[in-house]
């Protein structure tokens, strides 16, 4: 994959004696839709963190366009990749479109008339919300406000770009999880952004991810379209699912059928 924006080779993240990441490797283009998936405590975020550039693998090497992310100047990092994080705490009552603004690069940075605020808020469904307090909104709505951040940060830079997203979609209705995903989605489909998602829903994930990156106690289990990777025995191993595809006119549909005993779990 020569023109691979994102490369990450034998990504190692250690713990004490033990390893939250071991030896991860992957590489992936602008245009495609990673969704990453796996248990509690398999490495999601903590990967997360080494694609982004906020912590430093013990061992192994990310690689953006080319260029380690440790070479990256951090202003210049920050217009070729931005994240949204399982958290992100707005400590002070500003208004939703000033959250936006936030993202909004170099001198326009924090100006929330800046006609890119209204145009990402309206894209999400949250533009009536503008001048809302933020401690007003629900959980779903700061979601969608947040996504509009992020995307503010990287939206007029030219070529490719990567966009991180760690469960940004958990607090929205089944509803707005499918539009917001569909957006998203879009974008990537027009060849400009490389979207890696953390996410839980098995079937979300299906409907939105070229390819399912598969996490399991640190290690990558499986890379492949999602049709390959969300087998029943895979997800009885890594989850302790019963699970079965359905045939449906639209295409296959991953059915649940409930959660294995606890005892004599297959191994991954």
């Amino acid at each position: 994959m020569s023109d691979a924006l994102l490369k990450v080779a034998g990504v190692t993240v250690r713990a004490g004696d033990g390893a939250l990441l071991r030896e991860v490797s992957f590489q992936a283009r602008a245009g495609e839709r990673l969704a990453l998936l796996g248990p509690n405590g398999a490495g999601k975020s903590t990967l997360m963190r080494a694609l982004a550039g906020d912590s430093t693998p013990d061992a192994g090497t990310v690689a953006l366009q080319g260029r380690s992310l440790t070479d990256w100047p951090v202003a210049e990092l920050a217009r070729r990749r931005s994240v949204m994080m399982q958290h992100t705490p707005v400590g002070f009552p500003v208004r939703a479109d000033e959250v936006v603004a936030l993202g909004l690069p170099g001198r326009r940075h924090g100006n929330a008339a800046d006609p890119l605020v209204g145009e990402l808020l309206a894209r999400f469904g949250v533009a009536a919300l503008r001048a809302r307090a933020w401690p007003s909104l629900s959980g779903g709505e700061q979601q969608r406000v947040q996504l509009a951040r992020v995307l503010a940060q990287v939206w007029d830079t030219p070529g490719p770009r990567l966009l991180l997203l760690d469960e940004s979609t958990s607090a929205l209705d089944p509803a707005q999880q499918y539009r917001v995903l569909a957006e998203l989605a879009a974008l990537a489909e027009q060849g400009d952004y490389l979207i890696v998602l953390v996410c839980h829903d098995l079937n979300l994930a299906n409907a939105f991810a070229s390819r399912v990156l598969m996490l399991d106690q640190g290690r990558l289990l499986a890379d492949d379209t999602p049709a390959r990777v969300l087998t029943p025995e895979r997800l009885a191993a890594v989850y302790g699912l019963r699970s079965r595809w359905l045939a449906h006119p639209d295409g296959p549909v991953l059915h649940v059928d409930g959660a294995l005993p606890l005892v004599n779990l297959p191994t991954p």
